[in-house]
């Protein structure tokens, strides 16, 4: 290690004694400045903060009770670490959200190996699946379990992507409406289809099951069209657990987005996944388990978990002091906010932060109303 550079002149200083305290003084031989070097341990620090957060640790079991640690990482729960631009395209990627109570969800795109993207919003709707999505190189196939706005989305911003719906969320949304145990044979009937989804694996079978619904459909016609008048006067169906059940499956077979696993077009992707279990258990399920192992934070601390996790887990993440110099902190995004006028602020802040950032949502600093969404 050299000797440091004056911080008066930026000449190279020489060394001058001690101090009280044994460090090495350094004085400038232009200038006269005299000062000490100072050891930069932050970088050190980041990498104890984010072993601590992606394991198991407690801070109760640190020395002192972690009272030292919390200390020195404080300001790295200023950091908010935001996602690459995925440019090489992928085979296939997942989509999902993790809902954080009623305040917040983060929505997530992976592959077989890594977090490729993420995005902080209020309520999945299109403009938030389109902000996740724009940064990700159109992938081969997407998978994902028919979020709010999904569809849209994606005609918008991968149009020529095939779109493969989570058949075990399809067979679970029937599920919640006829209950495992139905009371009418329609009921039974219709159950035992949407549970038939989840062992079909060649296209036969699954143009057997498409004739098998419409049939279905044709039968029980007439007994889901019956018509039950309420008290105040109108007419509402009176088995309408069953019709939204037959109208969610009715509506993915139009689509065409339940047997793209099967489709030979992509058969060099082989084999293809039918559900979005890879993100369920394999990044959502990881992600409910660091949040319990650190119960307590708050909705921010939370939040800037989660975009940890996943960015520790993205392709290439920066080393520690790559981080520190190039990520967004609270106060740089302050900053940027206060300089943006009323109307700006209206419109979402900053785009190319994405709705993560919306400045008054998360510190109550502002008197206007600033949805994420």
């Amino acid at each position: 290690m050299g000797n440091p550079r004056c911080v008066v002149c930026g000449s190279d200083m020489v060394k001058n004694g001690t101090t009280k305290a044994g460090r090495a003084r350094f004085r400038c031989k232009r200038c006269g400045s005299s000062s000490v070097r100072r050891i930069d341990t932050s970088a050190r620090d980041l990498r104890r903060f984010l072993g601590w957060l992606l394991s198991r640790e407690r801070q109760s079991d640190m020395p002192g009770a972690g009272r030292t640690f919390r200390r020195r990482c404080a300001p790295f729960w200023e950091i908010w670490p935001m996602p690459p631009k995925i440019e090489g395209p992928r085979g296939v990627v997942y989509v999902d959200g993790i809902h954080l109570g009623r305040r917040a969800v983060v929505l997530i795109a992976s592959d077989d190996s890594h977090a490729l993207g993420w995005h902080l919003c209020r309520a999945e709707n299109s403009r938030a699946w389109s902000a996740l999505m724009r940064r990700i190189a159109a992938p081969e196939m997407v998978v994902s379990d028919g979020g709010d706005g999904f569809q849209k989305a994606l005609r918008e911003t991968w149009p020529h992507t095939p779109h493969q719906r989570c058949v075990f969320h399809a067979f679970s949304q029937v599920r919640r409406y006829t209950t495992s145990r139905p009371r009418t044979q329609a009921g039974v009937e219709l159950y035992g289809l949407a549970k038939a989804l989840l062992s079909i694996t060649t296209l036969k079978e699954a143009q057997g099951w498409v004739g098998a619904f419409i049939a279905w459909s044709e039968r029980w016609d007439g007994f889901l069209s019956e018509q039950t008048k309420t008290d105040d006067g109108r007419y509402v169906p009176t088995h309408e657990r069953l019709v939204k059940a037959r109208r969610s499956l009715a509506r993915l077979v139009s689509a065409g987005t339940l047997f793209t696993y099967l489709d030979p077009r992509l058969g060099h992707l082989a084999p293809l996944p039918s559900t979005n279990n890879r993100i369920e258990g394999g990044v959502n399920a990881q992600l409910r388990g660091m949040l319990r192992d650190h119960r307590g934070l708050s909705i921010e601390r939370r939040l800037k978990a989660i975009f940890w996790w996943c960015y520790m887990h993205s392709p290439s993440p920066l080393p520690a002091a790559g981080i520190l110099r190039v990520m967004p902190t609270d106060s740089s995004i302050k900053a940027i906010y206060e300089r943006l006028d009323q109307s700006e602020k209206l419109q979402g802040t900053i785009p190319q932060w994405g709705d993560a950032i919306v400045w008054s949502e998360l510190r109550h600093s502002e008197p206007w109303r600033m949805d994420w969404d």
